[in-house]
């Protein structure tokens, strides 16, 4: 038998997603089954990604995590139930055979390092990259194939539409076992490609309610989220679907807004009361129902998350007029060149009409900076070995 190098590594990257019909609330707390089905859009990873690195060795004595550089707890319920499932599925596909069939080891111990390029739990969704990102990795280093998206939901819930690019719906499905409850692709990054995405970032600070915590509370005590899951949602995901697969912006846009608001209608209905926005948020909504108001129609739709940062959804003839009207509604203090991140928007001269219609007080420095991204594909492999987070030694690399 061919002798067995000292090390095996895979790198991955993956994609955050933006939910524009919502979920919040479980209906099995440890599988992670949700109340509601659900809908996003991947953004691209040239913006906003994971990327993870695995490692097995006969010389490791135990399983470790290293998260942005600082070890982290191994120990964690979701993530030992995304290993063992992912383990599991790897002694499956070997039939359980020793020797020459597991060149690795199962019983090998695992070191993973994570990184993510943007605000870690600040209203973006961190873990679902994250754990979509280590069961993707994870499936390449054990060479686990086929439907992965159960395994990641495990971890965090909305990692299963970070599985897949493009527009993603997470199927409720009806079994305990949650088999069903999958991600499917609704269409691809491709499919529309003058979506444009804008994240306005309000806060880069740790949410005062996490979203665990928060949607069980809303199971337990709201009746509007009951309402939501059983008699608004399943028509919504039929009507999204259409919207997008007839790139209907109008209709997307309008149904976006409604179903972020009714989001955060339930959690002011739960009790007691989940705050996720501020007066910015409220200000960035209003603003964007004015800059409709003014156009006549639907050119900027908002969603928020659990958390204060505004995603706005808008066509690429937009972006440049609705960057200039963010820029006066809320001027940059001092990073006035780098208030725009990700893909460039060019200069646009906003109209008197459109200024004293739109522009109204503005509030200097409340939007730290816009990140301008685009729908993209779902997670992928890096082939460079000088990409690795963890070096030859199999822990992190000073540079990661």
């Amino acid at each position: 038998m061919a002798e067995e190098k000292p090390l095996t590594v895979v790198t991955c990257t993956a994609p955050v997603n933006i939910a524009v019909i919502k979920y919040w609330g479980k209906r099995d707390e440890e599988l992670i089954l949700p109340i509601n089905s659900s809908l996003s859009v991947t953004l691209h990873q040239d913006q906003l990604k994971t990327t993870t690195t695995a490692a097995i060795s006969r010389d490791f004595k135990e399983d470790r995590l290293w998260l942005n550089g600082e070890e982290a707890d191994v120990g964690h319920p979701r993530l030992q139930s995304c290993l063992r499932e992912m383990r599991r599925l790897a002694r499956k596909r070997r039939g359980g055979s020793a020797g020459a069939a597991a060149p690795l080891s199962l019983a090998y111990k695992v070191h993973v390092a994570s990184v993510n390029n943007f605000p870690t739990a600040a209203g973006l969704a961190s873990s679902a990259a994250g754990y979509a990102c280590l069961v993707h990795t994870l499936a390449r280093l054990y060479g686990v194939e086929g439907e992965l998206s159960k395994v990641a939901r495990q971890g965090s819930g909305s990692a299963c539409r970070s599985m897949l690019g493009g527009f993603v719906q997470w199927l409720l499905g009806e079994r305990p076992d949650g088999k069903d409850s999958i991600a499917q692709q609704v269409a691809p990054e491709t499919h529309w490609p003058e979506l444009r995405v804008l994240i306005l970032v309000v806060s880069a600070e740790k949410k005062p309610v996490g979203s665990t915590a928060g949607m069980q509370t809303s199971v337990d005590t709201s009746p509007l989220l009951k309402h939501r899951a059983e008699a608004v949602v399943p028509e919504r995901m039929a009507q999204m679907i259409q919207f997008i697969r007839q790139r209907d912006f109008e209709g997307f846009g309008q149904l976006t807004m409604k179903d972020s608001n009714q989001f955060h209608a339930t959690c002011l209905d739960t009790f007691p009361p989940i705050f996720y926005l501020n007066d910015v948020s409220r200000r960035i909504i209003a603003l964007a129902h004015r800059f409709n108001a003014h156009h006549g129609k639907t050119k900027v739709a908002y969603t928020f998350d659990a958390g204060p940062n505004a995603v706005v959804f808008t066509l690429a003839d937009t972006v440049d007029e609705f960057v200039e009207v963010v820029k006066g509604s809320f001027p940059p203090e001092s990073n006035g060149d780098q208030f725009l991140k990700g893909l460039p928007a060019g200069p646009a001269s906003l109209s008197d009409e459109l200024l004293s219609a739109v522009v109204l007080e503005p509030v200097p420095g409340a939007i730290r900076y816009i990140l301008l991204t685009k729908p993209g594909p779902g997670p992928q492999p890096l082939d460079d070995p000088n990409l690795h987070l963890l070096g030859a030694d199999g822990l992190p690399r000073s540079s990661a």
